[in-house]
C-alpha cells in the first residue's frame, strides 16, 4: 500500500523552500499596495504602525504557521486536526479563503498578460486617443499641448483610463449587467492556467525548480525600474511625497487598521499557505531563522518598491504640472492606469512597460503556485490513499484548474470587474483573515500550549524561540488581531466601485455570505465536533484538546507543558 500510495514529498533543497516562500510573500501587494498606503497614511510615520504589526502579528504568525507545517508534516486541515482537533475549523476556514484567492488571483495575471502583449506594439494603445474605443472626452497626456492645459478641460478621461475601462474590461453599467465573455481575456486566462498547471502538476519537485527563475527575475526587473525611475525629472518630488512623515495621521484609527491589513495581506498569514510550504521541509530545518530572514526580505522589498513606484509617479506629476496626490493610485489603478500612462511619456516606452508587466506577471505566478499548492496538498492529505496514487494527483490538479477556470468566466465578462471586487473585498481579506488569526493564535497559545509550541520549535531547530513569541501567541497577537477585527467591523463601509457605484442589496448579501462562510466555520466546526463526540462534556473536550499521539514530541514523552496542565486542570 505504501508503494501504491506514495510517500509525501519534501523539498529537494532548502533553497527551493526559501525561494518559494519568497515568491509567495513578495507579491503584487508589495508593488501596488504598500507604497500607496505609506504615502496615504502619513508617509514615513506609517512605518510606526506597520512595524508594530509586523512584530506583534506578522512575524509571530509567520513563524507559527511555518513551524506547524514542519512539525506535523501535514497540509492546512490535517495539521490542525493533529495539533488541536477542536481547532480544525481554523484549517478549513484557511482552506476556503485560499479557494476564494485561487478564483480571483489568476484574473489579475490575465489582465497583466493582456497588457504585456500590447506592450510590444509600435504605438502603445494607451498612449493616444486615436483608437476605435476612445471617446470625445479622451485626453492624450503624452501630447505637450494637452498636458500643459489639461487642468482647464472639464469632464475628461485619459487614454490610459479608457484603454483599461473600455478596451480591456469593456465595463458595463453594473453587476446586474453581466454581458458577454471577453474572449481575448479568456485566452490570456487559459494561457496562465496552462503555465500554472504544468508547473505544479507533478508536485513541489517540479514547481521548486521553476521558482529559481520566477522568484529571482522580478528583483532584476525591480532594480531596472528603480534605477530608471530615480533618473527621471520630478522623481525626487515623488519620493518626498512617499516618505515625508506626517505624525498627525497616527491619531487616525484608519491608519492603524490599514497597517494591520497590509501586514496580514503581505505576509500571507491567516491563509494557511505558510503551513503547507513548511510541511515539505525536513523535520530539523531551522524554520526559526528562516522566518526572520524571509519577513525581513518582505518588508525591505515593499519599502524599496515604493521608491520605484513613486519616482515614476513623481515624473508623471512633473510632466502634467500637478501634485503627486493627483496621480497616485493603488491596486489595479496603479498597475493598469498610472504606470502605463507614465511609461508612455518616457523614451523607449515599450521597454519599460515590458519590464513592468513581466515583473508583475512573475510576482503573481509565484503567489498563484503557492495558492494552488496549498489547496491541492490539503486535499491530498485529507484523501491520501486516493490522491497520492500515480496519475491521480495530475487528474485532480486538472479538475481543480478547470473548475476555477469555469468560475472565472464570470469575472472576465463586461460586468466581471464588479464580481472580482466583491470576492476580493469580502471573501479573501479583511474580517475573515483577522478572525481566523485570532483563533489561530488562541488555539496554539492556550489549547496546544505556547510552551509546547516552543518545545516543538526547539526540538526541530535546536534553538528555543525568544520569550516574545510566547507572549505574542498567548496574549498580544490575539488581542491585536481581535482589536483590528472589531475596528474593521465598527468602521465597515460597504464596497463601492470607483467610489461611486453602489452595489445592489443582493450583492452585499452575497459578499457577506462569502465572508461568514469562513468566519462561522471556525466556531461551528468546533461545536459540531463537541456535539458528535462521546462521553461527558469534559471527556469530549479532553479528547479534542489533546494533540495526535503520532506527533514527534508526544512520541518522545516531551509533550506536556504548563499550558497543557493548566487546560487539563480547568477542564477537570
Amino acid at each position: 500500500m505504501e508503494r501504491e500510495v506514495g510517500n509525501r514529498e519534501q523539498w529537494s533543497s532548502k533553497t527551493e523552500f526559501l525561494l518559494t516562500v519568497c515568491g509567495n510573500v513578495v507579491g503584487l501587494g508589495n508593488v501596488w499596495r504598500f507604497p500607496y498606503l505609506c504615502y496615504k497614511n502619513g508617509g514615513g510615520a506609517f512605518l510606526v504602525p506597520y512595524l508594530l504589526y509586523v512584530v506583534l502579528c506578522g512575524l509571530p504568525l509567520f513563524l507559527l504557521e511555518t513551524s506547524i507545517g514542519q512539525y506535523t508534516q501535514q497540509g492546512i486541515v490535517t495539521s490542525w486536526r493533529s495539533l488541536c482537533p477542536l481547532a480544525e475549523g481554523v484549517g478549513r476556514a484557511e482552506l476556503l479563503i485560499l479557494i476564494y484567492d485561487s478564483i480571483i488571483y489568476l484574473v489579475i495575471l490575465a489582465w497583466t498578460l493582456f497588457y504585456l502583449v500590447f506592450s510590444f506594439s509600435s504605438q502603445l494603445p494607451w498612449a493616444s486617443c486615436d483608437n476605435s474605443w476612445n471617446t470625445d472626452q479622451c485626453v492624450d497626456f503624452t501630447s505637450p499641448n494637452q498636458t500643459a492645459n489639461w487642468t482647464t478641460i472639464i469632464n475628461t478621461t485619459s487614454a490610459a483610463v479608457e484603454f483599461w475601462e473600455l478596451r480591456v474590461l469593456a465595463i458595463s453599467g453594473g453587476i446586474d449587467e453581466v454581458g458577454s465573455v471577453r474572449w481575448e481575456l479568456m485566452l490570456c486566462l487559459l494561457a496562465c492556467w496552462a503555465v500554472c498547471y504544468f508547473c505544479i502538476w507533478k508536485g513541489i519537485r517540479y514547481s521548486g525548480k521553476v521558482v529559481y527563475f520566477t522568484a529571482t527575475f522580478p528583483y532584476l526587473m525591480l532594480l531596472v525600474l528603480l534605477v530608471r525611475g530615480l533618473t527621471l525629472p520630478g522623481a525626487w518630488e515623488g519620493v518626498q511625497y512617499y516618505l515625508y512623515p506626517d505624525p498627525i495621521r497616527l491619531a487616525d484609527p484608519q491608519v492603524w487598521m490599514e497597517a494591520g491589513t497590509q501586514v496580514f495581506f503581505s505576509y500571507c498569514v491567516g491563509r494557511g499557505s505558510q503551513t503547507v510550504l513548511g510541511s515539505f521541509n525536513k523535520y530539523n530545518n531551522n524554520c526559526y531563522k528562516d522566518s526572520f530572514w524571509l519577513c525581513l526580505l518582505n518588508g525591505c522589498t515593499s519599502f524599496v518598491a515604493g521608491f520605484a513606484v513613486f519616482s515614476v509617479l513623481g515624473f508623471m506629476a512633473h510632466n502634467q504640472g500637478v501634485s503627486v496626490a493627483m496621480v497616485a493610485e493603488s491596486g489595479p489603478g496603479l498597475a493598469f492606469i498610472a504606470f502605463p500612462q507614465a511609461a508612455a511619456m518616457m523614451p523607449l516606452p515599450q521597454l519599460w512597460t515590458v519590464c513592468f508587466f513581466v515583473m508583475l506577471l512573475l510576482l503573481g505566478i509565484d503567489t498563484q503556485f503557492v495558492i494552488m499548492e496549498g489547496v491541492i496538498t490539503s486535499f491530498t492529505d485529507l484523501f491520501p490513499v486516493t490522491l497520492r496514487r500515480p496519475r491521480y494527483r495530475e487528474a485532480f490538479v486538472l479538475f481543480f484548474c478547470l473548475c476555477c477556470f469555469l468560475l472565472q468566466l464570470s469575472l472576465i465578462t463586461e460586468g466581471g470587474i464588479f464580481v472580482f471586487q466583491l470576492i476580493d473585498y469580502y471573501g479573501c481579506s479583511g474580517a475573515c483573515v483577522l478572525f481566523v488569526a485570532v483563533f489561530e493564535s488562541l488555539a496554539v497559545g492556550w489549547i496546544f500550549g505556547a510552551d509546547q509550541m516552543e518545545n516543538a520549535i526547539k526540538d526541530m531547530t535546536s534553538q528555543k524561540p525568544c520569550i516574545l513569541f510566547r507572549l505574542c501567541w498567548r496574549y498580544l497577537t490575539p488581542l491585536v488581531s481581535l482589536g483590528s477585527f472589531i475596528l474593521h467591523m465598527v468602521d465597515y463601509k460597504p464596497l463601492k466601485f470607483n467610489h461611486w457605484y453602489v452595489y445592489p442589496d443582493w450583492a452585499y448579501e452575497l459578499g457577506w455570505t462569502m465572508a461568514l462562510s469562513s468566519i462561522l466555520l471556525v466556531p461551528l466546526w468546533g461545536i459540531g465536533r463537541i456535539c458528535l463526540g462521546t462521553g461527558s462534556l469534559k471527556q469530549r473536550l479532553a479528547v479534542l484538546c489533546h494533540p495526535d499521539d503520532k506527533l514527534p514530541l508526544t512520541q518522545k514523552g516531551k509533550g506536556e507543558s504548563k499550558d497543557g496542565h493548566e487546560l487539563e486542570s480547568i477542564m477537570i
